[in-house]
């Protein structure tokens, strides 16, 4: 794996993820890249914060947008480990990115990237990176959720 190749940004969203995991949050990161620097690392916080919009991109978007000290990522990559939500396509539309790449399909609250004005029509789309690993840690936080409550 390339330093600065997709892959490795994506396993740098990946080590957020099992932060989120071992929270016992849904296990999703993120990261914001200007360049061949991360400026933005997160992970899902919905639980720890009692809040249904601490999604990793949400969070990764604003502290990305706090280090430039600009409301645009207009010079920016968003990798993400899912697909994101409807909620947070459209926090991407306006925080508009170069490019969003993410990891594994969400086919059940993913936005559906081939939907036309969901996302900044600058904002080039690039799913499926390490889509197995993403989806992977995703199924086993859901396994291991439904057997702590006996389902």
């Amino acid at each position: 794996m390339e330093m600065f190749s997709d892959e490795w940004f994506m396993r740098e969203a990946l080590r957020e993820a099992q932060k989120a995991f071992d929270l016992q949050e849904v296990p999703v990161g993120a990261v914001v890249v200007s360049g061949h620097r991360i400026i933005a690392r997160a992970h899902n916080l919905t639980e720890q914060l009692n809040d249904v919009t601490a999604h990793a991109e949400m969070q990764a978007i604003t502290a990305a947008a706090n280090f430039l000290g600009a409301k645009y990522l207009t010079e920016c990559r968003l990798f993400v480990t899912l697909e994101p939500c409807p909620m947070c396509a459209g926090a991407i539309r306006w925080a508009r990115p170069l490019e969003l790449v993410y990891g594994a399909a969400d086919l059940k609250y993913g936005f559906d990237s081939t939907e036309e004005g969901r996302l900044h029509p600058k904002t080039k789309v690039k799913g499926g990176v390490y889509a197995e690993d993403c989806g992977l840690l995703l199924s086993r936080f859901f396994q291991e959720r439904r057997r702590a409550n006996g389902e």
